[in-house]
């Protein structure tokens, strides 16, 4: 075992294994883009408070899950666990409300949990998501909800299930309430600390409950679909008509809650069995109250979330793999001291006109070096020696076909460049 090892919880990500992130990040950025949506970055952490008012007191997240601390001015800043609070946040205090709306927003980056490892769950892992802030019409629901649907197609994944569902507002919630507590009530003693503590501030947290959410009591409890409010059952049928109208398949789930408290009206999950028994590959909801809450005016907003790990996963479990490593044009030997000046220069060109290139510093022979260039896919070879050297010229050598011409030093930019197809 190495002295030292990486946290429990974290992974390293290898150059290999990179190349695939890469795919995927730039495969949803210029999906995202072409969606008109817009990069916002946030910083990694932020002050507590963001997230108990954000995400809810009540929540798995923020009673168990936060990475919190005091820093050295004794203000308690949290390393952000999920982006749309902070989203949310930046949106407020830079006044982007005061420009066109909606603002439509994409992100990617590292959030942190402090849960048990397990398959595609780490405890920092990298979420990408997008926020459509400013608009509470149904075809805004429809959008993100396409987009998520359009990203996992992108990404080569098309064995997912759309479940949807309606958390309604506050209106629906006052009456759900009521009469969920009295189905609770004969229960209410059997239930888990958390559960019992949420009684009466938030109940519908029970029903997203890891320990009692298979309560035989709490899976028959009335559901907050059944209690919608005219202006929210007006709204889930409008979103279901959108996504029939674009031949989006789904399945209404009348017990989703989701797992934050600023969700309302919509609610959907992507999932997608390949990836385990955490089959959730992305999700979101709307929340309309959120800008409110933190302080900014009251406008609605939507969006998803999804992390880089499980779609990874699901890629891997069909077989899915699109990176390729980036071969070099051109490989650089220096045989000798006096050809590794030239070497250096003829290497400072190519890179300068945009080729591809690199060099051995191992000082080994021509043999060794040649089987490197042809370790790494390179292109050609670009031999010199005390010959070219004395020449002034650079021998270049197709790795595919092995036949070697000789070119004047000046030319080798050129003659790589019509090779290759550069610019050059």
């Amino acid at each position: 075992m190495a002295e030292y090892a990486k946290p429990r919880g974290t992974a390293d990500i290898l150059p290999d294994d990179a190349l695939e992130w890469q795919f995927v990040e730039k495969t949803a950025q210029q999906l995202f883009e072409s969606y008109q949506y817009r990069e916002i970055r946030t910083p990694i952490f932020e002050h507590t408070e963001i997230f108990e008012r954000g995400v809810g007191d009540t929540t798995d997240i923020v009673t168990r899950e936060m990475y919190t601390f005091t820093d050295r001015g004794g203000r308690s800043v949290t390393l952000r666990p999920e982006g749309t609070a902070g989203v949310a946040r930046a949106f407020v205090e830079n006044r982007l409300y005061g420009g066109p709306l909606p603002a439509k927003l994409y992100y990617n980056g590292p959030m942190f949990r402090y849960e048990t490892p397990q398959a595609g769950r780490y405890r920092q892992f990298y979420h990408y998501g997008v926020e459509v802030i400013g608009t509470d019409d149904p075809r805004s629901d429809a959008e993100v909800i396409e987009v998520a649907d359009r990203l996992l197609r992108t990404m080569g994944i098309e064995s997912f299930g759309l479940e949807l569902n309606s958390v309604g507002c506050p209106v629906c919630r006052a009456d759900h309430k009521v009469r969920l507590l009295e189905h609770l009530e004969p229960v209410r003693q059997d239930l888990c600390t958390d559960c019992q503590e949420r009684f009466e501030k938030n109940p519908l947290r029970i029903l997203d409950c890891k320990k009692d959410g298979n309560n035989p009591t709490v899976l028959s409890a009335p559901t907050i679909t059944d209690s919608l409010c005219d202006s929210c059952a007006s709204h889930f049928a409008a979103v279901k008509m959108y996504l029939d109208a674009m031949a989006i398949p789904y399945q209404v789930v009348k017990t989703m809650v989701r797992g934050l408290d600023y969700y309302t009206q919509t609610a959907f999950e992507f999932v997608e069995s390949s990836i385990g028994a955490q089959s959730t590959i992305l999700g979101g909801g709307r929340y309309n109250g959120l800008i409110r809450m933190l302080g900014g005016p009251d406008l609605p907003g939507i969006g998803f979330a999804g992390g880089i790990e499980r779609l990874l996963l699901a890629r891997a479990a069909h077989g899915l793999k699109s990176a390729s490593q980036n071969h070099p044009d051109a490989y650089v030997i220096a045989l000798g001291e006096a050809a590794r000046e030239a070497s250096v220069r003829v290497l400072h060109a190519l890179r300068q006109a945009g080729i591809s290139a690199d060099a051995d510093y191992s000082g080994h022979g021509l043999k060794a070096q040649l089987k490197t260039a042809d370790r790494v896919g390179a292109t050609f070879a670009l031999l010199i020696g005390d010959d070219e050297v004395k020449s002034g010229t650079v021998a270049i050598r197709n790795m595919a076909t092995k036949e070697q011409t000789s070119v004047n030093e000046v030319a080798v930019v050129a003659t790589i460049a019509d090779h290759t197809g550069r610019q050059g």
